[in-house]
């Protein structure tokens, strides 16, 4: 049994993507900040019969991030597949004309040096095991940035370039890395975009590994 990691686990996309690649037979290792909350989601992944683990670390702190990370693997099984999509916090998104260069620590730390830490911590293991997937969770200021959203825009793009990279350079090694754009609020309701829908999407993006990146609906004109 190889494991599915996933940086960022919450209610709605986490626990549906959890469950997705729980039901197909690999063990998940949930990693967020909160001991309580991951407790709440491995008890109702156990409901259904996956095998879940919760982790404890902060995505800003790269050292406990992968100390969390070689933790799961040591416990679970080799991590095949990572998952990065933790939700960006609210103060990353001011104004670009309001934002000076300290008010980019935290974004970048958060979505491209955890997103380092991570796939870091994870490569050995795929390598010993011939395959993996690095699947990367974005929004739709990845590709198109937004002025009142600066922190967040600059620090996707940062970590689109960082994924793409890979995405190029691990071919050869069969460990695919991709990008699943969501341009839209992930709803129960949102079609295209509610959390079984891309859980199911990330999923075919592990088996059928095409391309690097994709987009859950069309980005609106």
């Amino acid at each position: 049994m190889t494991t599915f990691a996933l940086i960022g686990a919450g209610r709605g996309l986490g626990l549906a993507t959890a469950r997705r690649f729980g039901a197909a037979g690999h063990s998940v290792a949930l990693l967020s900040r909160s001991g309580e909350h991951l407790d709440r989601l491995c008890d109702e992944l156990r409901q259904d019969g996956v095998t879940a683990r919760g982790f404890t670390a902060d995505v800003l702190d790269a050292a406990a991030l992968t100390m969390a990370m070689e933790a799961a693997a040591a416990s679970l099984g080799t991590v095949e597949i990572l998952q990065y999509s933790p939700a960006p916090r609210a103060d990353f998104m001011k104004p670009v004309l309001d934002t000076g260069a300290d008010d980019l620590d935290d974004p970048l730390a958060f979505s491209l040096k955890g997103a380092l830490a991570g796939v870091n911590a994870v490569l050995p293991g795929m390598r010993r095991l011939g395959r993996g997937t690095l699947l990367f969770v974005n929004g739709g200021s990845a590709v198109r940035p937004h002025p009142d959203r600066a922190g967040t825009s600059i620090a996707f793009a940062a970590e689109s370039a960082y994924a793409a990279m890979l995405h190029q350079a691990l071919a050869p090694e069969n460990i695919h890395a991709a990008q699943l754009i969501v341009p839209g609020a992930i709803h129960p309701d949102a079609g295209h975009s509610s959390p079984d829908a891309l859980a199911a999407r990330l999923y075919s993006l592990h088996q059928e590994r095409e391309g690097f990146r994709h987009f859950a609906e069309p980005m609106p004109g």
